[in-house]
């Protein structure tokens, strides 16, 4: 197997889904006693959330850039950056390293493809929501369009990203909120509803959702397995 860094702490509720499901993946399909060959850097994430709410997307992206060279010199051979509104930066971290940045979009959007989705609500903070670096990517790569809710149920879903689940909290009524989001956007003509912020899956972790769910975490995990094992 290969080593595979994980810039991380984006929020640690996520990241500590990462490495479970990475070591879980890699026992599943190794057997015995093997696990994942793994670096991870976890950053603090009070710095990061206030340059995101300042608008200081360069500074944020020159300080995980700065983190990815620290895992490339450790060791790693790939990197996963375990965050999906930090995404927007990825070319300034890219642009930093000499090894690979398995891009959480190319994860979602080869698992639409693969299910024959050509329009996907899409759900996360709202950076990933409004702005274009999630809707290209997805559109200009796999050929699918992005629905997200209205103005009002945006603020609400991004403000229980950040004053709930990156807290690690898990309260029925936000659950209850984002499948009601996902049953309009169906009614819109969405086809399935990608989880584009990576703790939303810790919050409809089997709920009956009104639409299939591809999960930002899951696919991305999946492509990182791929890529420890060579099979990728």
């Amino acid at each position: 197997m290969r080593t595979l860094g994980v810039l991380g702490g984006m929020s640690w509720e996520s990241t500590a889904v990462y490495y479970r499901a990475l070591n879980v993946g890699v026992r599943e399909r190794c057997g015995g006693l093997h696990s994942a060959p793994l670096l991870l850097h976890s950053v603090d994430f009070a710095g990061i959330a206030a340059l995101q709410a300042a608008g200081e997307w360069d500074e944020a992206g020159r300080q995980l850039a700065v983190a990815a060279q620290g895992l490339q010199r450790a060791g790693a051979e790939a990197l996963l950056l375990a965050t999906n509104t930090m995404h927007k930066v990825a070319p300034a971290i890219q642009a930093a390293l000499d090894i690979p940045l398995l891009h959480i979009g190319d994860a979602v959007g080869e698992a639409l493809r693969r299910s024959g989705v050509k329009q996907a609500a899409l759900l996360g903070t709202r950076f990933t929501m409004q702005e274009d670096f999630y809707r290209q990517r997805l559109s200009e790569r796999f050929g699918i369009d992005l629905q997200v809710p209205d103005a009002a149920s945006m603020a609400e879903i991004d403000r229980v990203i950040y004053a709930e689940l990156c807290r690690g909290e898990i309260r029925a009524g936000s659950r209850d909120f984002y499948l009601e989001c996902l049953e309009r956007l169906r009614d819109e003509g969405a086809e399935a509803a990608i989880l584009g912020c990576t703790e939303i899956g810790l919050l409809l972790d089997g709920a009956d959702s009104p639409l299939p769910l591809v999960d930002s975490t899951e696919r991305h995990v999946a492509m990182g397995l791929d890529w420890l094992l060579g099979e990728a």
